[in-house]
């Protein structure tokens, strides 16, 4: 297998399983993950949050683990990447303010590269204007901003836990969803797995 190279756009409480599960899994099989966030250097780090489905009208929410950066924004060239992961948690509802994110994010999705987002990673999308007539899953409170910015809402199941994949686009509605995700986004960058 081709080793490739993923970025992964994280902000302050992006979601902690979000974040952490995407970057050991593409690791685990081969794949370089830089991570990413605009204002913070390499070997700096980012809060994230722990969400939970507890029983309430939405998720709770606890302190996470520290989630190191690795790469510097500004040294960041979108050519040289294979794939992008967007994960959710609150860091997308500020990361989208950002324009040099949001052109990052209008990069991989004109040159036709994987991306994956996952739970309100979906902000992201919405906000650069990527997902007019693609089909997508996210949190179901992002519903709304998914079909603002013209795109398909995918109803997830029942327990969160479906991916679903619109040509380069692999989006998920939170993370019980990480196996079908992963899989379906190691199946769009063409990584194969041998036994």
């Amino acid at each position: 297998m081709a080793q490739q190279r993923i970025l992964m756009i994280v902000g302050d409480f992006v979601e902690d399983y979000e974040a952490m599960v995407p970057y050991q899994m593409l690791r685990m099989v081969g794949h370089t993950v830089d991570v990413v966030c605009p204002g913070k250097p390499p070997g700096s780090w980012v809060a994230t949050a722990i969400h939970d489905f507890e029983g309430e009208q939405t998720y709770s929410e606890k302190r996470g683990h520290r989630f190191a950066i690795t790469q510097d924004w500004k040294q960041v060239v979108p050519s040289n990447y294979d794939g992008l992961v967007i994960p959710g948690g609150r860091a997308p509802e500020y990361l989208r303010l950002d324009p040099s994110v949001l052109d990052c994010v209008r990069h991989f999705a004109q040159a036709r590269k994987p991306i994956a987002a996952i739970c309100h990673g979906a902000q992201l999308l919405a906000a650069a204007e990527v997902l007019r007539g693609r089909s997508c899953s996210a949190y179901p409170a992002v519903a709304p901003e998914v079909r603002a910015a013209g795109g398909q809402y995918v109803e997830p199941s029942a327990g969160l836990d479906s991916a679903h994949v619109d040509g380069n686009l692999v989006t998920a509605p939170a993370w019980p969803a990480h196996p079908a995700w992963m899989a379906a986004f190691l199946k769009v960058l063409g990584t194969k797995i041998d036994p």
